[in-house]
């Protein structure tokens, strides 16, 4: 079962939230719409602040977002002014049946209780629509930054699902087997824009205040001290985890 200190932890730091953490590669959101392309429209279901509300928004579609924190949503509000954003939750998603073409949940799956959530995101999908999720990460395979996300130590607790591991998808009997992408690209970074995102991580936000300082000094101490990130400013190799399955 998702932790619920974590899952709530996010609306304290909304704004921190919209300004640091990663936008979707445009490759990325192209694989999770794909299957229902050109989607008549879609849900971003968990839309958090709207990272992905605005890419789907940029090209053109009819996007609806719901999340359920009162923070997020008023960050969503403000950084998409007229967007149709709405309060609700995975378990209970205020749209009728057979409304959308996509559901997409970006950084966001591994919260939802897929108990009460898997009917609910059928229930409002069209026969043959898609639901996708996606998660962007430091990519482990680089080296480097999974030594980084040892640095931290106990304070960041291993958690595979918040990066689109280990991920349970909705399954049988209303979703065809999930099928996973992967997206590598890079995001200029500096140490503080690095830290400031890790900041708005739920492991940051719910961990005791000596200790999550501790772990950020020893972060800042490695950046400063590897060859790739030394001189302050660097590329971080990113991956982005998109899994997708359709709806029965």
């Amino acid at each position: 079962m998702p932790d619920p200190q974590r899952a709530r932890s996010f609306g304290a730091v909304a704004a921190e939230y919209a300004r640091h953490r990663p936008r979707y590669p445009q490759e990325a959101v192209d694989l999770a719409l794909h299957p229902a392309w050109p989607p008549g429209r879609v849900l971003d279901l968990g839309a958090g602040t709207g990272v992905l509300t605005a890419a789907l928004l940029a090209r053109g579609l009819d996007v609806v977002a719901v999340e359920p924190d009162p923070g997020m949503l008023a960050q969503l509000h403000a950084e998409l002014p007229g967007a149709d954003a709405r309060e609700g939750s995975a378990e209970a998603i205020p749209l009728p049946a057979g409304s959308v073409d996509a559901v997409l949940v970006g950084q966001a799956l591994h919260w939802f209780d897929l108990t009460l959530a898997t009917p609910e995101m059928a229930r409002v999908l069209r026969p043959g629509g898609v639901l996708a999720g996606l998660w962007n990460s430091a990519d482990p395979g680089a080296g480097w930054p999974h030594e980084l996300g040892t640095v931290a130590g106990s304070a960041h607790p291993p958690n595979p699902r918040g990066a689109g591991y280990d991920v349970q998808m909705p399954g049988e009997p209303f979703f065809e087997p999930a099928e996973r992408a992967d997206v590598r690209w890079s995001r200029p970074m500096t140490v503080d824009s690095y830290l400031a995102d890790v900041a708005t991580h739920s492991w940051a936000l719910t961990a005791e205040p000596a200790e999550r300082d501790a772990a950020f000094a020893r972060m800042r101490a490695y950046l400063a001290a590897r060859p790739e990130t030394s001189s302050g400013t660097f590329e971080l190799p990113m991956l982005t985890l998109v899994w997708r399955t359709l709806r029965r």
